[in-house]
Order: structure tokens, then sequence, then C-alpha cells
């Protein structure tokens, strides 16, 4: 069993970290960070978020399971794919189809893959036929900062919701300059990227571009190298008045192709696909304590399906909402009130039942202090054309017990809506479904210290109307069968000290179909992540060791994964003003891991030993 080593490489952590805090100093954190930190290891220990209440809070004042990954940690880690800096965090685990640019699946604490909920730039983005984000096509070399937030919350953003949110945040221009990227490395992958940004008189523009390629690897074994490439580009203009009011546009877009394994290894199966969201927003201080936000949005998935050069399918998908939000300041208090119009449209070869859906919601959060003590509520209510309306609140309490320590307790429900697939694919779909539905409840305590910090949360998710697959009256459809329960802990922790950093996440599941006690599928069960860097003058050395237990890839745990081990290194020298190159090593002993199965019976396999090198420029 993988428990007892996952146990006492837990343990090793903690006091590993306790002995390293003991040594530093003890003085409470600051809420926020320069955004112009020297070239160092300045990690930010307390870092102001805004996904958990959609206002800025520092994590710890959030009450809320949060993680942030700044820009920093970003370009050192030099992921060549997004999902790289999810894997192994606290609550959260990544299943893919192989790699570079193949089908990924995220998971939340336990919950499904379409129950995590991803935004960009406030933008909610996500196939609305398959009902899941196309993790695998996101640009992190364009991506500045991302906030994972675990645990339920509908209440705030709506359907989809019932995991957890991961939001991604794209250049605002704050940091006026230019920098320019190159590198390559294994299997054929080769990156250019440049981007710049300015500000004059209120006015801020930021621009960067970046292309991707690579030759891949194989994703099945004794098959060919499956390639991939992504041209992306992110852009943002806004201006600040005197009054503190803003107005901007924002965007992002990626497009390419992606190759798979087809029925027959010689077959050539590959998808075109355009991953795409926009918006223009104001924000507009009406008073000195209420401040209004109107965004306007639009989010696009498309994929353009070919076998052996033959279009087989096309699926575009389109999500427009207009969201208005309201922001009230009392004193220590604050209240939140808003609404929100969404519409989903599909154009699709498949001629679908149905081809848009509508949903009205809106939406109250109050955000109550009184002294050491800290209330945060909120509900909402949403009216789908398709299932009706929906409620969803959650409460969360909070105690200061001192100036480094503070414990909570929450409750919430949440939502996940049925997929266009689900309700209205023809032959397949079953308009009868009711959507998902969970309740969850979590403790927490927090200690937060000038140069280190720990996280522990224990919680329990049970869903309701499980949506599976099933053949019933001799038709395989998908139906209101399942219910799960989730139960759970996660230990997260971090230290600062010396020009060391170590950050380090243990997460224990226990994910149950109830009605027949197997574990959900394609789920770990155990996962460790530690982060270890180092400053040396100029020169940054680091590491991440991730390990996950066996999962199985059905329901009935008949098909069981072996679970897995990884390293990765990486290291960066500052060799003139401005200059910098990186080189990084995944899987750095060449592991061969699976974490899905094909319907056929052959596991999709990840790359193996990876090496990439890139040189920078950045006036920045």
């Amino acid at each position: 069993m993988l428990l007892k080593p996952f146990a006492m490489a837990g343990g090793a952590v903690a006091i590993g970290l306790l002995s390293l805090g003991a040594q530093a100093q003890t003085e409470p954190s600051s809420s926020s960070a320069s955004s112009d930190e020297p070239p160092r290891l300045a990690f930010n220990l307390d870092p102001v978020v805004v996904t958990p209440t959609l206002t800025s809070q520092t994590s710890e004042a959030s009450m809320t399971s949060v993680t942030v990954i700044d820009e920093q940690q970003l370009r050192e880690q030099q992921p060549t794919q997004f999902t790289d800096v999810l894997l192994g965090q606290p609550g959260v685990d990544v299943v893919g189809n192989g790699g570079f640019g193949k089908t990924t699946s995220v998971y939340m604490r336990g919950t499904g893959s379409s129950s995590t909920l991803l935004l960009v730039d406030g933008v909610r983005l996500r196939s609305a036929t398959a009902g899941s984000p196309s993790w695998q096509f996101l640009p992190p070399s364009l991506i500045d900062r991302v906030e994972i937030v675990r645990g339920p919350r509908a209440s705030l953003y709506g359907a989809d919701a019932l995991g957890g949110v991961v939001q991604v945040f794209t250049p605002n221009g704050e940091r006026p300059g230019g920098w320019i990227e190159l590198g390559g490395g294994s299997f054929g992958s080769q990156e250019v990227g440049a981007g710049f940004a300015t500000e004059q008189n209120g006015t801020r523009l930021s621009v960067g571009v970046d292309r991707f390629r690579t030759a891949g690897s194989e994703i099945r074994e004794h098959s060919e190298d499956r390639g991939y490439d992504n041209t992306s580009g992110v852009a943002r203009l806004s201006h600040r008045f005197d009054n503190g009011g803003e107005i901007g546009v924002s965007g992002l877009r990626a497009q390419g192709n992606t190759e798979f394994e087809g029925s027959t290894p010689a077959q050539d199966t590959n998808t075109d696909y355009v991953m795409q969201v926009a918006s223009v927003y104001a924000d507009m201080p009406l008073t000195d304590a209420w401040v209004s936000r109107l965004q306007i949005s639009e989010a696009k998935d498309q994929n353009e399906n070919y076998t052996d050069g033959v279009n087989d399918s096309v699926f575009d998908t389109r999500t427009r909402i207009v969201h208005w939000r309201n922001t009230f300041a009392f004193g220590a208090h604050q209240f939140v009130a808003g609404a929100e119009f969404l519409r989903d449209q599909i154009d699709s070869s498949t001629a679908y039942l149905e081809d848009r859906r509508d949903n009205s919601a809106a939406f109250v959060q109050a955000l109550l202090n009184f002294g050491p003590a800290d209330v945060q509520t909120s509900v909402r209510y949403d009216d789908n054309e398709a299932f009706g309306g929906k409620t969803t609140g959650a409460l969360a309490l909070g105690y200061k017990l001192d100036a480094h320590h503070r414990l909570r307790a929450s409750y919430a429900s949440a939502f996940r809506a049925p997929t266009f697939n689900d309700l209205y694919y023809p032959g397949f779909g079953n308009e009868a479904l009711d959507p998902e539905s969970s309740r969850s409840g979590e403790l927490g305590a927090r200690g937060q210290y000038q140069n280190w910090f720990w996280d522990l949360a224990l919680f329990q998710t049970d869903v309701d109307d499980l949506i599976d697959y099933a053949t019933r009256d001799g038709r395989y459809a998908p139906y209101n069968v399942n219910e799960a329960r989730i139960r759970g802990a996660e230990l997260s922790a971090g230290v600062e000290l010396d020009q060391w950093r170590l950050v380090a996440a243990v997460t224990a599941l226990d994910p149950r179909d109830k009605e027949t006690d197997n574990v959900l599928q394609r789920r770990a069960t155990r996962s460790l992540r530690l982060d270890l860097d180092r400053t040396l003058g100029d020169v940054t050395l680091g590491g991440s060791a991730i390990f996950q237990n066996h999962r199985y890839n059905d329901a009935a745990n008949d098909q069981r994964l072996p679970g897995y081990g990884m390293l990765n290194l990486r290291a960066g020298w500052r060799f003139a003003p401005g200059w910098s190159t990186r080189f990084t090593v995944r899987n750095l002993f060449d592991r061969q891991y699976t974490t899905s199965r094909n319907f056929s019976g052959w596991d999709y396999l990840n790359p193996g030993r990876a090496m990439f090198l890139s040189l920078r420029y950045d006036t920045r």
C-alpha cells in the first residue's frame, strides 16, 4: 500500500517545515506584495486573491482553501502544458490521454471533470457540448497568475463550480517593457514568444504572442509520435480615470492542431481547434462606498475533426455572458449583489435536438467582520430554460485565535448542469435529466507567519443525481442514477528562509460511489507534491517531486492503473541585465506512466524524459 509511504512523507514534510519555521521570525505577513519585486525568490506567503469572494482579500482572510501560482513560479517551472503546474496541487488531480495537447481532465476534490470551472480574466470558458474546458490548449507562457479555489462556489458562479474554480489571469500591462523568448528541446519541441506593455496617462496596453510546436511522443505503445502545435495571443487595453473608474477590453486566443491515435496505428486522426475569450468591462465608482462593474464577454471552443484528411465532424460552442456586479462597503463589512445572463449556442455538423439555451441568475453575498470573528454568506438563483430553477447557498465562519492562527468552517451547495451532449445529442441525449447537486462541508485551520505558513482542510461532499451512462430498455443514454460521497484531507505549507523556498502539498481522498462502494473512476486517492528552489546570486536551482498512488480506470474497479513518482529539475541564470537562460528536465528518471486507458484496452502513455532550454530578454 502507498498509504504508509505517503504518511511518512507527509510527516517528514511537517517536521521539516516546523523546524524551518522555528528559525523564522513570527511576525504577521504583509497582505500584499509589490509587482516590482527584484529577480530573486520573493514568495508572497499570503497573497491577495479575488476568485473566492469576487473581492480583494488575502488568502488567510478569504477563509477559503486557495492556492496561488504567480508569474515567477510559472517562469521558473517553464511548463510546456498548463496542467503541469496544476498536477499535484492540493486537492487537484490531472488525467490525460497522452501528452502535448491531448484531451485532459482536471478533477478537483474528487469531483468529475466537468465540475471544475475555468475562468480566464473572469470569463467562463468550456465546451458546452462536452462540458469540460480544453485545459490542454491554454498557453502557459502568456499567463501571469493562477488562483486555484477548492470547494464549491456555485452560490457566486453558478453551474459547474461544484468541485472548485481555477482562474487564470493574463498580463494587465502594469509593468511597462518588452520581452522575447526562444526555446527548444526534446521531442522536436520549439517555442518562440514575445510581448510588450506600455502605460501613459492612465492608459495601459499589453500584448503577447507565442508559438509552440512539437513532433510529440507515443501515446500508444509501438505506435507513432503524435504532434501538436499551438499559436496563441493575448491583448488587453484599459484606461483608468481620475475618480478610480476603469474601462477596458481583453482577449485570449489559441489555435492549432493536435494529432490523436486512431482505431489503427496507421490511421491519421487529428483536430484543428480554436479556444478564444474576449470581454469588454467597465468599473464605475458610483459613491465612496459603492462600485459597480459591468462585463460583456464571449467564449468560444471549436473543434474540427479529421480522419485520413476527411472532415468527420465540427463542434463549435459559444457562450455569451452579460455580468453586472455591485460591491458595497460599510465599515468593516462588504456586500456584493449582482445579476447575470448567459447564452450557450452550438453550431455543429451533428444535428442536435436543441442548439441554444439561456440561463438568468441573481446573487448576493455578505462579508461581515466582528473583530476576531468573520461571517461570509452567499446565495444565488439560476433559472435555466433546459432544467428550470436552481438555488445554491454558502455559509462560512472564521475565528482568528491570535495574530497567526485562524479556524474556519463552511457549508455550501452546488450543482452541475447537464451538457448539450447529455441532453440533446441525437439518439443519445436524455432531455429528462436533472442537474447533479451537491452538499459540502469543510473544517479548516491556518497558521500564517512572516516566513512560513501551513493550511489544513478536512472536507466531505455528497453528490446526488450523478449523471452516468447506462443501458435501459435497450438504449444506452445518460441517466441520473448514482450518488457519490467524497471525503478528504489536504495539507499545504510553505516556507522561505535564506533564499530557500519549499512548498508542499499532501492530499488524501476517499471518493466513493454510494451504491457500489467502489472508488470513483480515474481518481488517485493519495497525492504528494514538493517544490524546492534555491537562489545562488544570479543562479536559481530547483525541482518538483510529484507522487500519486493507483487509480481505477472503470467504475467497476476492475482496471487498476499503477501509481507513479516523477522528479522535475530546473535551473536559471541571469547572465546579463535583462538576459536570462533556463534549463528544465521533466520526468528525470524517464518513468513510463498512465492515468487513463482507452476503451479498446490499451493505456494512454505520457511523455518520458523531456529537456527544454530557453533564452529570454526582458526589459520589464
